[in-house]
């Protein structure tokens, strides 16, 4: 058996209090899913495990909740995450073309970390920027109208950083 799974974990005091607050009301679930991935950047399979104990609910309904809505990760992010617009303006205006030169450039694909788990990637629908098209985010921070020559000096701020 893996190792998370046998060892007991504790969830943080901000995680128990916000279960505590959200226990008793309607959509509580996600809402409790959403504030463990603000906490953790992603959903850890160890505290998915503790949280279907503490909230006395089968943890096939958490992955249920997990794996149907896009927005949860299973996986950890990388420290730098980069977002790629696929929305109908990105897509037309070279998004795809993002895509395949940053998989180039840092050798990682969509939905997926670097070894050193400095970037992670994915492509995304609509981050509401069409004017900019076509654009990407690397943590939360756009970058519009790029261009594929501007990719290397875009990640190389945040190597830096």
């Amino acid at each position: 058996m893996p190792a998370d799974v046998t060892e007991k974990t504790k969830l943080s005091e901000e995680l128990l209090d916000f279960v505590d607050e959200w226990k008793e009301r309607p959509g509580n679930l996600i809402m409790i899913l959403h504030k463990m991935q603000e906490i953790y950047g992603y959903i850890p399979r160890a505290e998915a495990i503790e949280l279907a104990r503490v909230m006395g609910v089968p943890l096939a309904k958490i992955y249920g909740v997990i794996t149907f809505y896009h927005y949860f990760k299973l996986k950890e992010p990388g420290r730098n995450k980069i977002q790629v617009c696929m929305g109908t303006a990105c897509y037309l205006k070279g998004g795809e073309d993002l895509i395949h030169e940053i998989e180039n450039l840092i050798d990682i694909g969509v939905n997926q970390t670097t070894d050193d788990r400095e970037f992670s990637m994915e492509a995304v629908r609509c981050v509401g920027c069409c004017g900019l098209a076509p654009v990407l985010m690397i943590n939360n921070e756009v970058h519009g109208k790029v261009t594929k020559k501007q990719i290397p000096e875009i990640i190389a701020q945040y190597r830096e950083s």
